[in-house]
């Protein structure tokens, strides 16, 4: 297979963070490096080995380049992945895609213009342990799901910077909250239920510096009860419980981290409890591959990270963050 030569867009900590996982990954490399400032995108290449550098219209006008990872704040995606698509570069964009269902659907449509893959860089959905999980509910291991509870926050202090800034679309929800939403979308989806509206009911809500800070939402899609919760001002278990009808399928870490995806779960059938482990691996890497076997395939889409699932999961979390605000005011 052809290898894929990456540039990175945004030269920031979560691109640092990319430009390692690459390093993992089968079937790319790190070749350029793009950003608004030129002096930023030179020094990132230089400690990342990177042989080219630039402007964002530079580095899109290379022929060198194959595929970007988009890792600047949410508000800057769309504009950077159309115009990426639009120079025939295949595209991995970090989450969300954009701060709104509507921009995500305008970036979706930019993809289907382009006939160029995109994919949601959503770390969870690939690997084994994404597999694995799948596998069990697709099979109905223990039966049908019946209920989710998810969680994944974390305590930043000071109370500033992009988290904490509205005109960044800062937030807990689009930050982390995001993770949990993209799981509910995908158990929906393989209980039957993916083209099911979600439908919120009690949402609890904090604001700090004008964003979503601390909040949990209970919502049904379809016939799946749904506990959605997310902060960044203060820590939480970054779990998820699938209840079933024979059972619940435990994961105490539902999300990995940049660096290693998670490797077990817990089966729980009554007093029974059964530990699965698989392989770990580096998920930002397993990401890339993605996106290189779809180059490989002449595919658009990665079956991990679909476009259906993509602009679900925005609009789960645009109405949760609608949720939010009217909870805050109240």
């Amino acid at each position: 297979m052809t290898t894929t030569r990456w540039a990175v867009l945004g030269p920031g900590v979560i691109s640092g963070d990319f430009a390692t996982g690459l390093r993992d990954s089968r079937h790319g490399v790190l070749h350029a490096v793009g950003s608004s400032d030129r002096d930023r995108a030179a020094a990132f290449a230089a400690e990342r080995g990177a042989a080219a550098s630039g402007t964002y219209d530079e580095i899109l006008s290379r022929d060198d380049v194959d595929a970007v990872y988009i890792g600047t704040v949410h508000t800057t995606h769309a504009d950077l992945a159309i115009r990426a698509l639009d120079a025939g570069k295949a595209v991995l964009c970090e989450k969300p895609i954009t701060p709104t269902a509507a921009e995500t659907d305008r970036v979706l449509a930019a993809a289907a213009r382009s006939g160029r893959p995109f994919v949601e860089a959503f770390k969870q959905r690939f690997g084994p342990f994404a597999e694995l999980l799948r596998g069990l509910i697709a099979d109905r291991e223990l039966g049908e799901p019946l209920s989710l509870v998810a969680a994944f926050g974390y305590d930043q202090s000071p109370r500033t910077g992009r988290a904490f800034d509205p005109a960044l679309a800062g937030g807990a929800i689009l930050d982390v909250g995001c993770y949990p939403a993209s799981l509910a979308v995908e158990v929906a989806r393989l209980a039957g239920w993916g083209d099911a509206p979600a439908s919120f009911g009690e949402v609890d809500a904090q604001w700090v510096n004008g964003v979503d800070a601390d909040t949990t939402a209970r919502l049904t899609i379809g016939r799946l009860a749904v506990e959605l919760r997310t902060a960044v001002i203060r820590e939480m278990p970054g779990s998820a419980v699938i209840r079933c009808t024979d059972g619940d399928i435990v994961m105490p870490d539902a999300w990995g981290s940049r660096t290693e995806s998670p490797s077990s779960l817990i089966l729980r059938r009554g007093a029974e409890e059964s530990v699965v482990t698989v392989p770990v691996v580096q998920p930002m890497g397993a990401e890339a591959d993605a996106v290189s076997l779809a180059l490989a395939e002449g595919r658009v889409e990665a079956p991990e990270m679909t476009w259906a699932d993509s602009a679900a999961i925005a609009r789960l979390c645009s109405g949760w963050l609608d949720a939010a605000r009217a909870a805050a005011r109240d």
